[in-house]
């Protein structure tokens, strides 16, 4: 029996739809699966590395200080002026003296800026301070 070419031609096609619409589908899930994002990495900071130290579990009440490169302040991730975050220190020692403060300094930020934000936290009150950093990958 012999086969034409056009009865052939006919026969052989690929029906792309299902194809489509998985690849789709997995688009959609990785979109979905990618949109959560860490509060703290959308304020663009390089934080030094240590080699010491573990992760540990914030505390509701703890302020976390973000400095920036430039020395801008940022409170609870709203920018904050000296004088508005001189109150905002005061008023936390009021309410508890031991609340813990986090200083999370850009790794090219002056060393001076750092201090200045320490002398602040302890003018207020405040001496539960440490000093925010990212743990070294791979152990060593």
């Amino acid at each position: 029996m012999r086969i034409r070419e056009d009865e052939l031609a006919d026969e052989v096609a690929l029906n792309l739809t299902s194809l489509i619409d998985v690849v789709f589908l997995l688009l959609i899930f990785f979109m979905v699966a990618t949109t959560f994002l860490d509060p703290e990495r959308a304020l663009e900071l390089d934080l030094p590395t240590a080699e010491s130290g573990a992760a540990r579990d914030e505390l509701p009440e703890e302020l976390v200080l973000n400095v920036f490169r430039d020395g801008r302040v940022a409170l609870g991730g709203r920018e904050v002026d000296d004088e508005a975050l001189r109150s905002s220190l005061e008023s936390a020692a009021r309410r508890d003296p031991a609340t813990p403060v986090t200083i999370r300094g850009d790794a090219r930020v002056e060393h001076a800026r750092i201090v200045s934000l320490m002398d602040a936290c302890a003018l207020a009150g405040l001496s539960n301070l440490s000093v925010g950093t990212l743990a070294r990958q791979g152990g060593g």
